[in-house]
């Protein structure tokens, strides 16, 4: 056999195998579609036929009352937005600074990391809901002067506190998944282990752990709505307070939907980043 016809032969092998895997992806695609279909319309056929879909759709459904309350709770929702936005800058930079003191091997720092072992530990062993409590009543009730009296700033520094030390562990673990070569090929090169640690250790181990840090920032989004307890008139809190006087859970379902709006764009963010990375290694 010629050159030519080996090589046409294996073109026309290639061309087989690639039309047959299509083939195959089609007829995957197909079956989960139809097995979607058929489970989620079953589910639908049960709620839709119970006999108390028409109280159920009248108290969470609600047309009018959806479209009564939705502005209102539309522009709460942006405190929801700001203070996220704000939060979430603070956690990246606190919870770095807390995981580089955590990993230093400098003796002189032992009684610095010593606290910031005690700083992850302790915030990461209260639930978020008890700790806004604490800081939102407890820090105004000192009545010491230059304090933050503002519930909206206080529930800021809550949220802070309790996921700086999530993304501070995080970081951590990114920081020590870096082989000891890095560092000393930094040193190798001229540079200083502060400059090492800059330029050479921290942006490999931020790529590293880019997806749980965006899971902690998708838990953030949702736990924004527990400064409500501190009377901030934010989505959830006047969703509840529209639902009180009017009797109608609809407005609950509107605010869900916007958590969704944010926090659904993130997960599949997150899918992204993590199929990538899965390919690449």
């Amino acid at each position: 056999m010629s050159e030519a016809s080996a090589q046409s032969v294996t073109g026309d092998r290639r061309a087989a195998r690639d039309k047959a895997r299509k083939a195959k992806a089609r007829r995957g695609q197909a079956i989960a579609v139809l097995s979607s279909v058929l489970i989620l319309g079953g589910l639908a056929a049960i709620v839709l036929t119970s006999s108390g879909w028409s109280s159920v759709r009248e108290t969470f459904f609600s047309a009018e009352a959806f479209k009564s309350s939705f502005p209102d709770i539309l522009k709460a929702f942006w405190i929801d937005v700001k203070l996220f936005l704000i939060v979430e800058v603070i956690v990246l930079v606190l919870g770095l600074l807390v995981a580089v003191v955590r990993t230093s091997k400098v003796p002189a720092l032992f009684p610095i990391r010593m606290l910031a072992a005690v700083y992850c530990d302790f915030f990461r062993g209260i639930p978020v809901i008890l700790l806004v409590y604490l800081v939102g009543f407890g820090v105004p009730a000192l009545n010491l002067s230059g304090l933050p009296t503002d519930p909206l700033v206080l529930a800021g520094i809550a949220l802070s506190l309790a996921y700086s030390s999530y993304v501070a562990e995080v970081y951590r673990a990114g920081i020590a998944s870096i082989h000891p070569s890095q560092t000393d090929a930094g040193l190798a090169t001229g540079l200083t282990r502060i400059q090492t640690l800059r330029f050479v250790v921290i942006p490999q181990a931020v790529r590293r752990v880019r997806p749980p840090l965006l899971n902690d920032f998708i838990s953030l989004q949702k736990d924004v709505a527990l400064v409500s307890v501190l009377g901030i008139a934010e989505a959830f809190q006047t969703a509840q307070i529209i639902t009180l006087s009017t009797f109608n859970y609809t407005p609950l379902i509107a605010a869900a939907l916007l958590y969704l709006a944010v926090t659904f764009p993130m997960a599949r963010i997150l899918d992204h980043i993590t199929a990538r990375e899965q390919i690449n290694s």
